[in-house]
C-alpha cells in the first residue's frame, strides 16, 4: 500500500538535519513569541508610573490589562479555526500586524477608554499569535530535539523526496470542524489544558501586571521595584536554556510538573519575604519555576492534538486560560486589598498545585516521538 503525502512529509520532518530553513522558521517564530513575553513585562512596568500620574486610577488599570486578555482570548480560540483551514503562515503575519499597529495606536492613546480599545484590538493580534506559534515550530522540528527547538522559542530543508510514488488521499479529517473535533475525541486533554494555561497565564501575565506595584506596597520606591522586577526576569532566559536540555532529557510531563510544584512553594516564600535580598533571590527562584512549568506545558500541549486540529486544540485550551486571567487581573488587586498579599500568593499556589496535577492529564509523554506517535491524524 503506498505511504500518504502526509505520512511521508510527517516523517521526513521529524527525521531531518537542522537547515538554514529550520533556523529562519524558528527565528521568526521566536521573535513573533518576543512580543507576547515583553508585552505584559511592559505593561507591569508602567502601571505604577500611570497611577501615579493621574492617567488612571488602579481599577482603570486592570480594566487596561484585562481588556487586553479578553482580545487575547477571542484571538486564541479564533485562529485555530482559521490556521487549520487556511493554514499557519498567512493568520501569523496577520497576527502580527494587527498587534504592531494597535499597539503604535494605544501609546497615542489620549485618554483610558481609547487605551482599552486598542489593547483590546492589540490582544486579538497577539492572543492569536501564541499557540501559532508552537504549533509551527513543533511541526517543523525534528522529533529528536523538538523540545530544544521550541525551548528557543522542504529540498530547502535538507529532505530527500520520495522514492516511490504516493497516494493523493488524504490521511487526516479535513472536513469536520477542529473545534469540535477535539472536544469530542480529546475533552481530557483540552479541560486539562485550560486548567494549566489558567494557573500559567494567572501568574506569569496576572501577577507579572501587578508585581512591581505590589513590591511598592511592601515599602520599597517605584525605582527600587522596578530594578527588583529586572533581576527576577533574568530567571526567563535562564529558564529557557535550562528546558532546552530538560525536555529532551527527562521529558515534557516531569519538568512540568515539578516545575509548578516548585512554583507554588517559592510563590509562598516570595509572599513572606522582607529584605530587598529575599524578595529578589525567592522572586528569580519563583519565576524561573513558572516559566519553565508554563512554557514546558505549551509544548506540551501543542503535541498532544492531531495535525488536522492541532492549532485548535491549542488554542482553545489556550484561550479559556486566557480569558481565566483576565478575571485573575483584577482579583489579585481585590484580594490583595480585601485579606493582604499573603492571601494572593496562598490562593495563586493552591492554583499551581492543581496545574501539576492537570499536566499528568494532557496526554503520552512526548519526549522524542514523532506527532503522529502521540496524536495521530483523526481519519
Amino acid at each position: 500500500m503506498a505511504q500518504t503525502i502526509e505520512a511521508f512529509v510527517g516523517t521526513a520532518l521529524d527525521e531531518a538535519k537542522i537547515s538554514p530553513l529550520h533556523r529562519r522558521v524558528i527565528a521568526l517564530i521566536a521573535a513573533g513569541y518576543f512580543f507576547d513575553v515583553i508585552d505584559f513585562t511592559i505593561l507591569g512596568s508602567l502601571i505604577p508610573y500611570i497611577i501615579k500620574s493621574g492617567f488612571t486610577t488602579a481599577g482603570e488599570a486592570a480594566a487596561i490589562g484585562s481588556a487586553a486578555i479578553f482580545g487575547m482570548f477571542i484571538g486564541t480560540a479564533g485562529q485555530g479555526e482559521l490556521s487549520d483551514r487556511f493554514g499557519r503562515r498567512f493568520i501569523y503575519q496577520f497576527n502580527l500586524l494587527l498587534f504592531g499597529i494597535f499597539t503604535i495606536l494605544g501609546a497615542l492613546a489620549p485618554n483610558v477608554t481609547l487605551l482599552v480599545i486598542c489593547r483590546f484590538i492589540a490582544g486579538i493580534g497577539l492572543g492569536a499569535e501564541q499557540p501559532l506559534a508552537f504549533a509551527y515550530a513543533g511541526e517543523y522540528s525534528p522529533k529528536r530535539i523538538r523540545g530544544r527547538i521550541l525551548a528557543i522559542v522542504l529540498s530547502r530543508l535538507g529532505i530527500a523526496g520520495p522514492t516511490q510514488p504516493l497516494a493523493t488521499d488524504a490521511a487526516s479529517n479535513t472536513r469536520s470542524d477542529p473545534v469540535l473535533l477535539v472536544l469530542r475525541m480529546f475533552p481530557r486533554r483540552v479541560i486539562a489544558g485550560m486548567i494549566c494555561f489558567t494557573a500559567f497565564f494567572g501568574i506569569a501575565v496576572g501577577l507579572g501586571a501587578w508585581l512591581p506595584n505590589i513590591m511598592n506596597a511592601k515599602g520599597f520606591s517605584i525605582t527600587k521595584s522596578l530594578q527588583y522586577t529586572l533581576v527576577m526576569n533574568f530567571a526567563v532566559p535562564t529558564a529557557s536554556i535550562f528546558m532546552m536540555y530538560a525536555l529532551d532529557k527527562f521529558g515534557r510531563k516531569i519538568t512540568s510538573v515539578c516545575a509548578f510544584i516548585g512554583a507554588g512553594i517559592m510563590a509562598i516564600v516570595f509572599g513572606n519575604a522582607g529584605t530587598p535580598a529575599q524578595l529578589m533571590v525567592a522572586g528569580f527562584i519563583m519565576v524561573f519555576f513558572v516559566q519553565v512549568a508554563g512554557n514546558a506545558m505549551q509544548i506540551f500541549a501543542s503535541e498532544v492534538f492531531p495535525t488536522n486540529a492541532r492549532a485548535s486544540g491549542f488554542g482553545l485550551a489556550s484561550g479559556v486560560g486566557r480569558l481565566a486571567t483576565a478575571f485573575i487581573l483584577p482579583t489579585i488587586l481585590w484580594v490583595q486589598n480585601g485579606w493582604g498579599l499573603t492571601t494572593v500568593f496562598v490562593c495563586l499556589a493552591i492554583l499551581l498545585f492543581i496545574a501539576a496535577v492537570s499536566v499528568t492529564q494532557l496526554g503520552p509523554e512526548a519526549r522524542q516521538k514523532s506527532l503522529d506517535e502521540i496524536a495521530p491524524p483523526t481519519g
